[in-house]
């Protein structure tokens, strides 16, 4: 059973960006997201689906900050942590927020 104040969301991987993913409510659609994101992120790659409460530990993300980004905007993009010798092009800001 799913506790009350859960969030179910399904969980992408990118086609283009190694460790990038894309939270998105469950009945959300990816073509609905915004052209620039869709580009970037190529394919959406099913990973997993999960019921997100504020407390569910994630591995890369903050709970929370993964809700509320879901509730503003509609989607969480979860990218690697920088590193120094990134060569990989930046995404666009916008998309980061």
């Amino acid at each position: 059973m799913t506790e009350p104040n859960a969030v179910t969301v399904n969980i992408f991987r990118s086609s283009k960006r190694s460790e990038t993913y894309l939270f998105l409510p469950e009945n959300a659609e990816f073509n609905d997201l915004p052209e620039a994101l869709r580009k970037t992120f190529g394919r959406p790659i099913a990973a997993m689906s999960l019921a997100l409460t504020p407390n569910r530990k994630l591995a890369r993300a903050e709970a929370p900050k993964v809700l509320a980004a879901l509730a503003a905007q509609g989607f969480y993009l979860q990218v690697p942590p920088p590193t120094e010798h990134s060569d990989i092009p930046k995404l666009p800001e916008e998309l980061l927020q």
